[in-house]
């Protein structure tokens, strides 16, 4: 089956509501492409591999968190951008990136596919923009060390974390937003979590996990970010009948 692009873009903005959101990049149809989709393929970043793949996977569509056109970012096109945007022109490829509104989303956003993979009961928020919750609070099953919840992460994300142990407690209640979201530790050690999990690590949040005794989990930003894509693309695909794909392209950040 297929869908016109333009159906599929009303779709994405009444699900997501990116107009609900102040974010770094614009949100919704970033690369006009052929008028109909029939095969849609996900990933994290619009990278130039992920182009390629979906060339040759015969796509019609791209559905990615990371697009382009960042706020601050050089805004000529050429060097690798250009490479980019010919890639995705010459093959008719709609390109569609949702940030914020891709985290926040309550059933298919990457905090919420987070949770659900690591087996975390949703309890509170962590941070809000206009009503949506930015970061999340949630219970383990059972009570764990910080190395066993470690030893968790990696089995299900496929990836070694970096621990930063703020204490000898052990960890039941627990805060997380998945990315680049380092900075919210101190609202984490604010709700008086045991630990709080994001993708990347910086220099001061070793010493606030330290000092303020919250376990610090740095899980990678690609790897805590690959689900709410897949989530929506699969959910686009039974609603519309699309052939969709996820293409995880590797990124050890």
């Amino acid at each position: 089956m297929a869908v016109s692009r333009d159906q599929l873009e009303t779709e994405l903005n009444q699900l997501l509501k990116p107009e609900q959101f102040s974010d770094y990049c614009p949100n919704g149809l970033q690369v006009e492409g052929r008028a109909e989709i029939k095969k849609l393929v996900s990933g994290v970043t619009a990278s130039q591999a992920l182009i390629d793949a979906a060339i040759s996977a015969n796509a019609d569509a791209i559905l990615v968190h990371h697009g382009y056109f960042w706020r601050g970012e050089d805004q000529s096109v050429r060097g690798m951008k250009k490479a980019r945007l010919i890639a995705l022109l010459e093959n008719g490829i709609s390109l569609f990136a949702y940030h914020l509104p891709l985290d926040a989303h309550m059933e298919l956003g990457n905090n919420v596919q987070l949770a659900t993979l690591l087996n975390i009961t949703i309890s509170g928020e962590l941070g809000r923009q206009n009503n949506h919750p930015l970061g999340l609070i949630g219970e383990l099953e059972a009570a764990t060390s910080a190395t066993e919840f470690a030893v968790h992460l990696r089995d299900k994300l496929k990836r070694e974390p970096l621990l930063v142990a703020g204490g000898e407690h052990s960890i039941k209640r627990v805060a997380w937003c998945t990315g680049a979201a380092q900075g919210f530790i101190e609202q984490a050690v604010s709700a008086g979590v045991d630990a709080y999990i994001t993708g990347e690590v910086s220099e001061p949040t070793v010493h606030v996990a330290r000092e303020a005794g919250i376990h610090f989990y740095a899980a990678g930003h690609h790897a805590t970010e690959r689900y709410g894509v897949q989530a929506v693309g699969n959910y686009l695909a039974q609603k519309f009948g699309l052939e969709h794909e996820f293409i995880d392209i590797e990124n050890p950040a």
